[in-house]
């Protein structure tokens, strides 16, 4: 059964933080679907991937190609994951359900913690995805590095 851990993005934008996450999960051995809302800025962190990391390759693609199933991370906006992740990383308020939860081995939900919108959609889903019986933390970097804060 996995998790959702919630990232509220308070020091470093979504950019940079991603990468981090991403070459993680990689060290993991897990293939990674990082889920969108907006086909453009998909487009744009598909650009910011190819320039970030710790000076590694991070392998990734966008979705709708031939080698989708291939991908170690697929940027996507849909649900339908064709290389089979087992690390869901939602951004600008994309959407997961419970199911996918459990699923998977993880879920993250990255927010800009200076945005209010995306603020108070992170914590309706955090409210859901508690209220179903996901196991759920919570992560703030407002004193500068990562600290759990919440955990149900």
């Amino acid at each position: 059964m996995g998790a959702a851990y919630f990232y509220h993005l308070t020091q470093t934008p979504l950019e940079q933080t991603l990468p981090t996450l991403l070459e993680k999960c990689r060290g993991a051995g897990w293939r990674v679907a990082v889920r969108g809302t907006d086909a453009a800025r998909l487009d744009w962190l598909d650009a910011k991937l190819w320039l970030a990391g710790d000076g590694s390759f991070l392998p990734h693609g966008r979705a709708g190609g031939p080698h989708d199933a291939d991908q170690p991370i697929l940027l996507t906006d849909q649900v339908e994951a064709p290389n089979g992740p087992a690390c869901v990383m939602c951004i600008d308020g994309a959407q997961i359900s419970k199911d996918e939860v459990t699923a998977l081995d993880r879920v993250c939900i990255l927010f800009d913690g200076n945005d209010e919108a995306a603020l108070q959609a992170a914590r309706v889903q955090w409210k859901a995805l508690t209220d179903d019986g996901c196991t759920a933390q919570y992560w703030s970097q407002e004193s500068g590095r990562w600290e759990k804060k919440a955990e149900r």
